[in-house]
Parts: structure tokens; C-alpha cells; sequence
């Protein structure tokens, strides 16, 4: 079994990019990532991540800034000379050459003698798990073997960081969750610094050590998966990530980290102190489904069911409050439970008060 290499760590320095014409792809993004951990770029199409990705690679040179692996500026150097593996959406395997042949490719290009090319393959098969079908095409693969052997085939040249450009979106639902704990095992046990793009929050979420949140080419929160999902730093993030209610209020008062607002429909509502905010101002408090709960009457705000969804291990109704706001709230699903039924009155209360994130209202 091949042994865990020591990853590089890949700073991107106030990276500036700006096609003709157009708004910036990439408005001055630093990034620290640190050796062996695995960071993926997140954020709606459009949002900057592929080309961001595509300047690591060096096949996009930036407008400005810098990009330094293991404490070495590489601007200068063309793709083929920054020792950077790449798995493509498609996986771009040969199709004309064996999944062994398809591994040997990177090491062929280098002039690895044939005694140490043999040795890394084996390596690579035995990492993959597919040493049985070294032999076959990639036409007699399923889409999850294509993607071990683009994987293997990366790796083999032992890149000082890896870059995964939506790997998973070629496959099917069912399969994304095996190979998202497949490539985070081969990741780990390799030990190489790994930057992902991706569109999917969960996948994100579920796979990085930490999370770059983009938004028209900015940067909007860099940190740990809990953190971009408990404490996002602005309404984008808590809105993009995951499912949020958004409620529109009056900030009522405030002391340290604890306020209360009012919102719409008359009810007060204990919530964290929104950044750069004043009583009287006017704020919107966000609050994931799974942090709300039903309630007795009387201890919560009023809502009247209007839909309910059972999605296997939980259930999620669609609330109206009197205000004519819209709430959803998802709770587990005990055996053989159902949805309430549309037109029941029920009461709503959050689970804490730090459950719910409060923003300064954006500006119309």
C-alpha cells in the first residue's frame, strides 16, 4: 500500500481577474490552504470558483496577484511544470489506452524509469481498489471506476496539490455519496492538498476541512464546514448554504450578543445582535427549519399548516404565519409517521436564540 505523501500548502495572494468587457471573475481573493487539507471552492455559477481553479492550473494567467505552492511563486511556470494534478468533470480518461496505461500516462511524460512507473501503478491499483481490471477500457467502466482511475492517474505523478473540478457531477444520485467517502479516503491516505470546485452545497459541506463561499467573484466566509452552516457571515452565505428562513423585523434591543426583534406580524423574537445594527433599525432574522419546533399554544407564534412533505427520515411542512409569512420547519420522522394535515393551527417556537442568525436588511 502506498504511504501518505506530505502535502504543500497554496497560498493565493489578492488574486485579481477581469475578462474584456466584463464584471471581475475573481475580485481579490486571498486564500491560505493549508498542507494536505482539503478545500473546496462553493458558490452559484458565475460565481468566480472555475475560474479561480483554472489560475492555480495556470491555464488562465490573473490580471494580478499571486499564487505560491510550498513557499514558491509559480505564476511563471506553464501548467505541465507546477506539478498539479487534475481531475476534470468528465474525467477526460484516453480511451483508447487501459486503466493501467491511462495511470502510466503522467509518469510516461516525466521519464520515470520502467522499474519505478511498474512499482507506482501497482501502488495506484492497490489504492484504487482496481488492480483486477488494470487491463480493461474505459468504455468497460461504470462511471464511478472512470472516476477512481482519473483519480488514480492524477495522483500517480504525486502532485504537489490537486485540484477537482466538479467531480461528481457526472454521476448518478444514488452513487455521489460512495465516491465522495472514496475520494476523501484516497485523499487522506495520499496526504496531497486538494482544492475542489463545486455548485453543491452538501458536497462541500460534507467533504472539505474548510469552505471558500463565493459570490460575483468575492469572497464572502472561509472557514470549517459547521461554522459556514451554524455562523454564516452574511445573509448570502446563510441563504446559500443550506435552507433558511428569512424573516423581516425591527431590531428592538440589544445587550452583548442577545437582542430582540419584532417582526412583521407583531411577534418578539430573542435572536443574536446583528453586526452594524441600531434599535429601531430594521433586520432580518434567519432560522434553518430543523432549528424550529413545534410547541403548546401560547408558547411560540401561531402558524397554520399548509403542506407537508415526508422525505425518509424527516418530515417537512410548509407553515403560514398570520402575517402572511411563509415558514418551514423539518423534524425526524418517527416509524410510521405522517404530515400534519393542511389547515391545522399549530404554534412554532426556535430551539434557542442562538439558533437564529440576524442580519442587517439589505438595502432595496
Amino acid at each position: 500500500m502506498t504511504t501518505a505523501t506530505a502535502g504543500f500548502d497554496l497560498t493565493l495572494d489578492d488574486i485579481f481577474h477581469q475578462y474584456a468587457g466584463a464584471a471581475p471573475a475573481v475580485d481579490h481573493i486571498t486564500l491560505e490552504v493549508a498542507a494536505g487539507e482539503l478545500v473546496a471552492l462553493l458558490g452559484p455559477s458565475g460565481c468566480g470558483k472555475t475560474t479561480l481553479l483554472r489560475i492555480i492550473g495556470g491555464f488562465q494567467p490573473q490580471t494580478s496577484g499571486k499564487v505560491v505552492i510550498g513557499g514558491k511563486l509559480i505564476d511563471h511556470l506553464p501548467p505541465h511544470h507546477r506539478d498539479i494534478g487534475i481531475v476534470f468533470q468528465n474525467y477526460a480518461l484516453f480511451p483508447h489506452l487501459s486503466v493501467a496505461e491511462n495511470i502510466a500516462y503522467g509518469l510516461d511524460a516525466r521519464g520515470v524509469p520502467r522499474s519505478r512507473r511498474k512499482q507506482r501503478i501497482d501502488e495506484m491499483l492497490e489504492m484504487i481498489q482496481l488492480g483486477h481490471l488494470a487491463d480493461r477500457y474505459p468504455r468497460q467502466l461504470s462511471g464511478g471506476q472512470q472516476q477512481r482511475v482519473a483519480l488514480a492517474r492524477a495522483l500517480a505523478v504525486e502532485p504537489r496539490i490537486l485540484l477537482l473540478d466538479e467531480p461528481f457531477s457526472a454521476l448518478d444520485k444514488s452513487l455521489r455519496m460512495d465516491m465522495q467517502i472514496e475520494i476523501k479516503r484516497l485523499q487522506r491516505q495520499s496526504g496531497v492538498t486538494c482544492v475542489m470546485v463545486t455548485h453543491d452545497q452538501e458536497e462541500a459541506l460534507s467533504m472539505a476541512d474548510r469552505v471558500a463561499v463565493l459570490n460575483a467573484g468575492r469572497l464572502e466566509q472561509f472557514a470549517a464546514p459547521s461554522k459556514i452552516y451554524d455562523s454564516p457571515s452574511s445573509l448570502f452565505v446563510n441563504t446559500f448554504v443550506g435552507s433558511a428562513n428569512v424573516l423581516p423585523g425591527t431590531l428592538e434591543s440589544y445587550a452583548g450578543e442577545s437582542a430582540r426583534i419584532r417582526l412583521a406580524d407583531g411577534s418578539l423574537l430573542a435572536c443574536r445582535t446583528p453586526r452594524d445594527a441600531r434599535p429601531g433599525s430594521a433586520v432580518v432574522a434567519c432560522i434553518r427549519p430543523e432549528n424550529l419546533e413545534l410547541t403548546e399554544a401560547g408558547d411560540g407564534f401561531p402558524a397554520q399548516v399548509e403542506l407537508g412533505l415526508p422525505l425518509g427520515p424527516s418530515i417537512v411542512h410548509e407553515m403560514l404565519t398570520p402575517g402572511g409569512q411563509r415558514i418551514k420547519i423539518a423534524s425526524p420522522r418517527g416509524l410510521g409517521a405522517e404530515p400534519l394535515k393542511p389547515g391545522t393551527q399549530v404554534s412554532l417556537r426556535p430551539i434557542s436564540a442562538h439558533a437564529i442568525t440576524t442580519f442587517t436588511a439589505p438595502s432595496l
